[in-house]
């Protein structure tokens, strides 16, 4: 088990097999010492997580299922890295897309939940630039899609 892993054990965390692609795309694209991950959308183990910030999902659950599309990043570049998690050097970039109302303005919040997850587990390595923004709909009705870059070595 990598050291990564490891800590995330100790926060009772197990990473899953990488999603596999819903459509014409690959998971993940490597140039050099770059992972470019694919948008990995909110589920966990019941399914889908479902809903649109502002009408009937509060701040908090969009955290939540932030930091499940963190855990499938994760996931992601395990699986781009061989399966030793312990290649990963830094993140360098989340994009959050966040399903909300209009009137909605706490996209920020909602995608802490997946920056928050990644510095717990990683530490100085899962400090990343950010982009949180508001969807209007997201595939399959979910509330939250989370792409990444990340640096491996």
């Amino acid at each position: 088990m990598s050291n990564f892993e490891t800590r995330l054990a100790d926060m009772g965390v197990t990473l899953p097999d990488a999603p596999a692609p819903a459509a014409n795309y690959v998971p993940f694209v490597m140039v050099g010492d770059i992972v470019y991950v694919s948008g990995q959308i909110s589920s966990d183990e019941s399914g889908l997580i479902t809903g649109k910030l502002g009408a009937d999902m509060s701040t908090e659950e969009g955290a939540a299922a932030a930091r499940r599309c963190a855990i499938s990043l994760l996931a992601q570049v395990k699986a781009a890295c061989g399966g030793n998690l312990d290649r990963l050097v830094r993140v360098v970039k989340l994009t959050g897309f966040v399903n909300s109302t209009a009137d909605y303005t706490e996209q920020p919040k909602v995608v802490n939940g997946a920056s928050d997850f990644l510095v717990e587990a990683l530490g100085d390595a899962g400090r990343h630039s950010r982009s949180a923004v508001s969807a209007a709909a997201l595939p399959l009705g979910v509330a939250i899609e989370i792409e990444g870059i990340f640096q491996i070595k």
